[in-house]
Order: structure tokens, then C-alpha cells, then sequence
């Protein structure tokens, strides 16, 4: 079925069926084949992957048995590289994460250094290594929205949002209140595919089939003021009817059972969604009110993605709990953590006093070769003022993509510092989107990758987060390469148009 058909099939959004071969063998016989030769063969070998041994995240099963992968092999500053050599702007930094680029030297020398040092030891039963304490230290530190307590190490954000719930579940019990025990996350929001955090996500795919979400989890509506607004509503007046909406969960389900709201700041892989006026000043009042935690998952948005160091910045969200991963290391090497307030770290510090033991911990929390990493990234935020670094390229990249916004197939351009979406739909309208089988997303992503840049593509919405590091032309050639690739997916929507006709 060709490059095109592999584009297509891998682009389906989280929040939609696959779309099935059929579908994709017509939608290839419509236009010409987008790449002349699979990039993904090794020219060298002549050797593809199809039916390679590795079970795939995010991946169809039939992807991995009939079409050849996209392998990449280096990376360097914001490219990368396939093991053919070529080369790609990548527009979202490997999954949001590779905030200083794929060739940070302090980065590597740091995890050389450690791993000749001492490459492994855990922080069980009180023993633990310097590099995890001097993290833990310079992490509290970074975090100015309101005071923390404790961090505590995982591997991955979906692990600490795993943790969080068993935190919070703790707390509670702690405190004498048994039935305080449910969680209301929002709709299209997504907190990582572990049993509790795919749960805790809003997103139907990561449901599906694997008999999720928990019984103790409620969505909330998606604040995505563009597609949900009422006629004449206002953002502010948008934010008060959906915070009337999550008071109005509550007290259905009882505030006495209510123990956590989450959020992220700006909503990621949901589609690049940042909160309407006022939003997160009545949200927080709401869980105020009824003495409900809140839970600011900055996975995506911390260390300067928004152009300050964390989201809750930005928002003026004063959180109870935090979770960090992805940027904290530069992707470097896999770490997340939680950040603990006060009031519930003193709270859990007491109980597992009277019980003897916290028992929750993984081996590799606070594994010394990712802390060495992480501390190094956080110095070089610091020394090099990258939040001011990202607030400064910021307008140029925002500007820049936002001038296609009158294209007749965009719908919405949306985002704000260094993370942006596109929303293609017919007719300037919400309530239009293009027939699925168009694959009119797909299309534009596959565009991207002809022409060397390489995008996240979810049904109709693009994403693209670069790394904090991007530079004036760097911005300029993503700018070209998306007007390149929109240039050709209206010429495609156009032809789909008239074969309708």
C-alpha cells in the first residue's frame, strides 16, 4: 500500500477507531505515492522491518506485521535522523520531552560521569545516593507557585499519576475519611496509559477494550472554549458554566466522596488546549470549597514550555500535588516525580510513622544516572534563562503558524509558547469536520515528513511542541514546511470535494 497508507494508519487519533485497510488501500489509489521508495528500508542491507519483534506502543497491530516502521538512528539539536540519513526538524520533540535538543554534551557527560561513579542504587529503607537528594533539593526549589515539601521519584509521568491517586487515597485514609476516594479528571484530557492514569485520561481509546476507566473516576467537561462555547458565550462566562458543571459532579456524587480533581495546565495530547479566561481562578475555587485536592499534572508544560518554568505560573494555579517528567531530564534518560505540599506530606509522614514503612517505591525511583541527568538539566535551564529563551522565540513560531489561520480547511490554530495545535475541519466550523475517511490529517502529516519535519498527528488535529532550544530559522523552515504541507492537503480536500460532486 505504499508510505502513504503507513502515514496514514499511524495518525489515528486516540480518540478514534482505526481506520481499516480497506479504507486506506482506496484512499492510496486516489493521489500519487507521497515517498518513491519506503524511507524506512535500510538502503545499505536492503533490509525492512515489517513484522519486527517488539510489541508497539500506540501501534496497530497490522502496522507493525505489513508496513515498515520509521526507524531513527541520531539525532542532532532539533533534527533527527533515519537510518537513511535523512534529516527531519522534529516539531515536537521526540513525544514532548527533548527540551534542549538530541545532542546536549552536558547531558551525556553527566550520565557518563554517574554511570562511572555509581550506576545503580535504590532509596529504600533509608538508604538512598547524593545524586536523588540533590535533586529532590533543586526540584523544590524550581517550584515557585506555592511552596513544596518532598519529591518523590518515578520513571515516567503516567507513574507518578499512578502515584498521586495512591498518595491521595493514603492521605485520606490517614485522616480518618474512608470514602474520599474519587477522582474527577476532564474529558480529552490525557495522564498516561497505566491502569490508574489511562483511567484518570480522557481519552475513549485508552479505554477501550481494557475494561477502563475505574469505577472511582468522573470526567468533567473539556474546556475547549472554540468547539464547546455556546452562542454569544464568552470565555469568562464559558469558564463559570463549566465550573458551575463540576460543582454541580460533586455534589451529585457527594463532596464527602470527592478526593482529587487533576488538570493539566494546557491540555496536550488531547489537542493542544489551553484554558479559557478565568478558568482555572473558578475551578480552584470550586475544589476549595469542598476541600478537594488539586492535582496539576505538568508533564508536558514544566521547565518552560509556556514560557515559564511550570504552567501553574502562567494560570495562577496553587496546587496540592504536581507531577513532572518528560523535560526534567530532557528525555535524556527516564525520571518523573511528585511534588508534595505541606499539608499532605505531614499527613503521610505521620501514618507511615505509626505503620513503620511507606510502602510504595519502585527500583529505579530516584535512579542516580537519571538524577545526575535531570540535575544537569535543570542547571542549564537556569544558566542559559531558557524559560526567557522560550518566551522570547515564542511570537515568531505562535505568528508564524497562526497566519494560516484563514485556510479554508483549518478550523482552529490554538496554543500558546512552544505548544501549538491545528484543528482542520470544513467551513471554519466545529461542527464540521471532514468525513474520517479522508484521513485530511494523515495527509498533512505525511506532507510534513516528504518535506522533512515530522509532526503529531491525532485523526484531524496536528501538534507540534519544538524544543526549547529552537532557533529564528529553525522556526522560519518549520513555518515553510507547514505551508508547503497545507498548500498540498487543500489541493487534496479539494479533489475529495469535487469527486463528491
Amino acid at each position: 500500500l505504499g508510505s502513504y497508507v503507513k502515514h496514514v494508519a499511524a495518525s489515528t487519533s486516540l480518540q478514534e477507531p482505526l481506520l481499516r485497510l480497506p479504507i486506506l488501500a482506496r484512499l492510496s489509489s486516489t493521489g500519487a505515492s507521497l515517498q518513491k521508495e519506503d524511507s524506512t528500508t535500510d538502503l545499505k542491507t536492503n533490509q525492512g522491518f515489517k513484522g519486527h519483534d517488539m510489541l508497539a506502543p500506540f501501534t496497530a497491530g497490522f502496522q507493525s506485521t505489513d508496513l515498515n516502521p520509521l526507524v531513527i538512528e541520531r539525532s542532532e539539536g532539533c533534527y533527527v535522523y533515519d537510518i537513511n540519513g535523512k534529516k527531519y526538524l522534529d516539531s515536537l520533540a521526540g513525544l514532548w520531552c527533548t527540551a534542549l535538543g538530541g545532542n546536549e554534551p552536558r547531558l551525556v557527560a553527566a550520565a557518563t560521569k554517574q554511570l562511572n561513579k555509581l550506576p545503580f542504587y535504590h532509596s529504600f529503607w533509608n538508604r538512598t545516593t547524593k545524586p536523588s537528594l540533590d535533586l529532590a533539593r533543586e526540584l523544590l526549589e524550581t517550584f515557585t507557585a506555592r511552596k513544596m515539601a518532598k519529591a518523590f521519584f518515578v520513571n515516567s509521568g503516567s507513574e507518578a499519576n499512578d502515584t498521586q491517586v495512591k498518595l491521595v487515597w493514603y492521605y485520606n485514609n490517614a485522616l480518618g475519611r474512608p470514602n474520599k476516594k474519587k477522582f474527577i479528571a476532564r474529558a480529552k484530557s490525557y495522564h498516561g496509559s497505566t491502569l490508574i492514569a489511562a483511567s484518570l485520561s480522557g481519552l475513549p481509546a485508552l479505554h477501550q477494550k481494557f475494561d477502563l476507566p475505574a469505577p472511582f473516576v468522573f470526567h468533567t467537561d473539556c474546556p475547549h472554549y472554540w468547539r464547546f462555547h455556546l452562542p454569544g458565550e464568552t470565555e469568562e462566562e464559558f469558564s463559570t458554566r463549566l465550573a458551575n458543571n463540576l460543582e454541580n459532579l460533586i455534589l451529585k456524587e457527594g463532596p464527602e466522596t470527592i478526593a482529587a480533581f487533576i488538570a493539566e495546565p494546557v491540555m496536550g495530547a488531547g489537542g493542544v488546549i489551553p484554558p479559557p479566561a478565568g478558568y482555572f481562578d473558578k475551578i480552584q475555587a470550586v475544589v476549595k470549597k469542598y476541600d478537594i485536592l488539586f492535582i496539576a499534572d505538568e508533564v508536558i508544560c514544566a521547565f518552560g514550555r509556556l514560557g515559564t518554568m511550570y504552567g501553574c505560573d502562567k494560570y495562577n494555579i496553587k496546587p496540592d500535588l504536581v507531577s513532572v517528567a518528560k523535560a526534567l531530564s530532557s528525555a535524556y534518560s527516564p525520571i518523573g516525580a511528585v511534588l508534595v505540599s505541606p499539608e499532605v506530606s505531614e499527613v503521610i509522614d505521620s501514618q507511615s510513622s505509626k505503620l513503620g514503612v511507606f510502602s510504595h517505591g519502585f527500583t529505579y525511583s530516584g535512579h542516580p544516572v537519571s538524577c545526575a541527568v535531570a540535575i544537569e538539566a535543570l542547571k542549564i535551564y537556569k544558566e542559559r534563562n531558557i524559560v526567557e529563551q522560550v518566551k522570547s522565540i515564542s511570537p515568531k513560531f505562535q505568528d508564524g503558524v497562526k497566519a494560516f489561520s484563514d485556510s479554508p480547511i483549518i478550523g482552529e490554530i490554538r496554543g500558546t509558547g512552544l505548544i501549538l495545535g491545528t484543528e482542520f475541519t470544513d467551513n471554519k466550523s466545529p461542527n464540521d469536520p471532514f468525513p474520517p475517511e479522508w484521513g485530511v490529517g494523515a495527509y498533512f502529516g505525511a506532507q510534513c515528513e516528504k518535506n522533512g519535519m515530522l509532526v503529531r498527528v491525532a485523526g484531524d488535529n496536528i501538534m507540534m511542541s519544538p524544543p526549547f532550544i529552537i532557533s529564528p530559522k529553525e522556526v522560519d523552515e518549520l513555518i515553510s514546511i507547514y505551508g508547503k504541507a497545507l498548500k498540498a492537503t487543500e489541493e487534496r480536500v479539494k479533489e475529495l470535494k469535487s469527486q463528491q460532486k
